[in-house]
């Protein structure tokens, strides 16, 4: 346990509370006096205070932040022996995890741990506290020069899943960082050197699901055992160009392709498995870029992220669109840099923002669904450097130079810390609540997964 999470445990905060328990904000009518006067105790009913509890947390997690809920909950708490009774219950504590942490998935013995656990982790996230440790893998199976080249990595509750140029991906367990598994897809004709390379991963409970440039996607059980892959869609690379990012969500797959104008965008029904959109020119200037792609180890030409559930945001060079997945890719929001161009390695987006950079290292946050700048910060030196960056819920984190550096995009983009590690150049970034992953490489073009923990102390 960190010092910085004990303190909220124990209910150790300023800003108290303590007076909510003397108004009724008129929801209750004043006792008659013909009648017994009774206490407050007695005619607050409990789901009444499950839900005051519920809305303090929430008012101070966005008016102050989301490690602000605890000790706002911890005041109220101590209001009487009322308020501590219903804070002995679990479903009161799974409302508080879902609307705080937006977490629904049980991880601990009880939804109160479950909520402690994310302060914690929250909190170790704003104080530099974690584990670092680098994955390690058999390369005895590897044959090509290119099959240590790390890609793209996704992270999920238990595993992070790293996807190479040679079309493999290797998943490893997070609380052991033991490679588990190495899945590749069924041989095929190649259309250059880097045809078979993972452009992208999908992560479920049951499925792991990868898409290669040449436009193929596999699908592997998650708990199932060898390197067996079932290919769901087969790729048209000729018509539709290079598959240059890909991902999902519970309903659709979403690929970026860079080659054949007016052809960039395709959405598939999981489900179904069945293709149920194609088009969209946010790649077209990039046509020409789509095609060396398969052949030569080029610049980003695009990032695409799943953002609220069924929206999809795309960056290029120039443009970054936001589409609506469950209407034909219906254009819902554009954001468009001509005079400096973006840097599209330093684009990511979670479920209500998107953190982008121009080609000077300005870092803008702004919220998808209305592109309403949150916060804006700098990155040094970016335009002599690589940069490659990433977001999760509270922090913006760029890498460049080797140098992780962190801000946190809910208190106006607020430089936070550095990582004590050098990760060297940057292959690819990815990084959750808890976890933060970077695969870089030396000159041996050999790719090392550095894997941070902030929910292990």
């Amino acid at each position: 346990m960190s010092s910085s999470s004990s303190a909220s445990d124990n209910g150790e905060s300023s800003g108290g509370l303590s007076s909510v328990a003397g108004r009724s904000g008129g929801v209750f009518e004043a006792p008659s006096p013909s009648r017994p006067r009774h206490s407050a105790n007695d005619v607050w009913p409990e789901p009444f205070l499950e839900s005051l509890a519920v809305q303090v947390a929430v008012d101070a997690s966005l008016s102050a932040g989301l490690v602000d809920a605890a000790p706002a909950l911890a005041n109220i708490f101590r209001v009487c022996t009322m308020w501590q009774a219903v804070s002995r219950s679990d479903h009161l504590w799974q409302l508080l995890t879902r609307q705080v942490w937006a977490r629904t998935r049980l991880m601990h013995d009880t939804w109160r741990d479950e909520f402690i656990y994310w302060h914690r982790t929250a909190r170790n996230f704003q104080t530099r506290s974690y584990v670092h440790a680098t994955l390690n893998f058999d390369p005895s199976d590897v044959d090509e020069p290119d099959s240590l080249s790390c890609r793209c990595l996704r992270l999920s509750d238990l595993y992070l899943a790293a996807g190479f140029a040679d079309g493999t991906v290797r998943l490893f367990l997070l609380n052991s960082h033991l490679h588990v598994r190495t899945l590749r897809p069924p041989p095929r004709d190649r259309f250059g050197r880097f045809s078979r390379a993972v452009s992208g991963i999908v992560t479920s409970d049951l499925t792991l699901v990868f898409a290669t440039m040449d436009g193929d996607i596999h699908v592997a059980e998650m708990n199932g055992v060898g390197s067996h892959t079932r290919t769901a869609f087969v790729g048209d690379i000729v018509n539709d160009g290079a598959l240059v990012d890909f991902t999902g969500c519970g309903r659709y797959w979403v690929g970026l392709f860079a080659g054949v104008p007016g052809r960039a965008f395709h959405i598939w029904d999981c489900i179904n498995e069945v293709t149920t959109f194609v088009g969209g020119s946010l790649t077209d200037p990039e046509a020409v870029m789509g095609w060396h792609t398969l052949t030569e180890v080029t610049m980003s030409l695009g990032r695409l992220r799943i953002s609220g559930g069924e929206t999809a945001v795309a960056c290029t060079g120039w443009r970054i669109m936001v589409i609506d997945l469950r209407n034909q890719g219906v254009i819902i929001g554009e954001d468009e840099e001509q005079r400096r161009g973006l840097i599209v390695t330093g684009f990511d987006a979670n479920d209500q923002v998107y953190v982008r950079m121009d080609s000077r290292g300005n870092a803008i946050v702004r919220r998808v669904r209305t592109q309403e700048t949150v916060c804006e910060f700098r990155v040094s030196r970016a335009a002599q450097r690589r940069v490659m960056g990433c977001v999760n819920t509270l922090h913006a984190l760029m890498c460049a130079g080797g140098v992780m550096r962190v801000w946190d995009v809910r208190r106006g983009g607020e430089y936070l810390y550095s990582f004590r590690e050098r990760v060297g150049e940057v292959d690819a970034i990815v990084a959750n609540d808890r976890h933060v992953a970077v695969a870089s490489s030396s000159s041996t073009a050999v790719s090392t997964i550095h894997l941070w923990d902030f929910g292990a102390l």
